[in-house]
């Protein structure tokens, strides 16, 4: 939204009725959802007991979020009547694939996770059934580094002068743009590492993907979070 207000001086208007955005929650939920992936990985690999049912309320409830905000954005082409249709593609595709993840994610736990829970090795069998659909994972990994380098080279993610605290930085498109990149390649390098790390439980790829997406999950919840305060003051500085 940045490239729209460029050079405006005070006093700007926006009609918000066509300029819908609800990144925000995206955030938050693309960001407790890392963090929960990761937190049942690590359960696992430890050798731990889960209450499936607890996972299954977890995943759905953010599967749920991510999946229709995510599939509103995709089909929505531009989503926003003041352009940035590359928005549908930066956060609504990578939103809906992950939020479908997560439904599929909650539907086998709630209905084989008593039986998960009852194997001699839980996180094999978890790892032998996440095999085939780690191609998509390896693909929006991919994509992910894509979303990166285009945000980094097009300077996509600068906030208004407008909006409060983001847009003290407007001067200086390429940190925001650097900082959003940055996350968005976290994700991407664990998503590109997840199906080598399934060959073996042992393996070290399972720190790193661990890694990348805990700390982008902290992050994208995190700012998701600021976002509330940011864009309803930007909402309030441009009505």
């Amino acid at each position: 939204m940045g490239d729209f207000l460029t050079g405006v001086e005070g006093g700007v208007r926006i009609d918000w009725t066509t300029m819908p955005t609800y990144n925000t929650v995206m955030a938050v939920a693309a960001g407790a959802g890392l963090i929960l992936v990761v937190a049942l990985g690590r359960t696992l690999l430890r050798g731990r007991r889960i209450v499936p049912d607890g996972w299954a309320l977890a995943f759905g409830t953010l599967g749920l979020l991510l999946a229709t905000t995510g599939l509103h954005m995709t089909l929505t082409w531009p989503l926003a009547a003041g352009g940035f249709a590359f928005d549908n593609i930066i956060f609504g595709e990578p939103s809906l694939v992950f939020g479908v993840l997560l439904l599929a994610a909650a539907l086998y736990l709630w209905k084989r996770g008593d039986a998960l829970a009852g194997h001699e090795n839980p996180a094999a069998h978890v790892a032998r059934v996440a095999g085939p659909v780690s191609v998509l994972v390896f693909g929006m990994g991919l994509a992910s580094l894509g979303i990166a380098a285009a945000g980094w080279v097009f300077q996509l993610f600068a906030a208004p002068p407008q909006e409060p605290v983001s847009g003290a930085f407007s001067e200086y498109p390429w940190l925001e743009a650097a900082f959003i990149s940055g996350l968005y390649a976290l994700v991407g390098v664990g998503a590109v590492l997840f199906p080598f790390a399934l060959r073996s439980l042992k393996s070290r790829l399972w720190t790193v993907v661990g890694v990348v997406w805990g700390l982008a999950g902290i992050v994208f919840l995190l700012f998701g979070a600021l976002n509330y305060y940011t864009h309803i003051g930007l909402v309030v500085n441009t009505m």
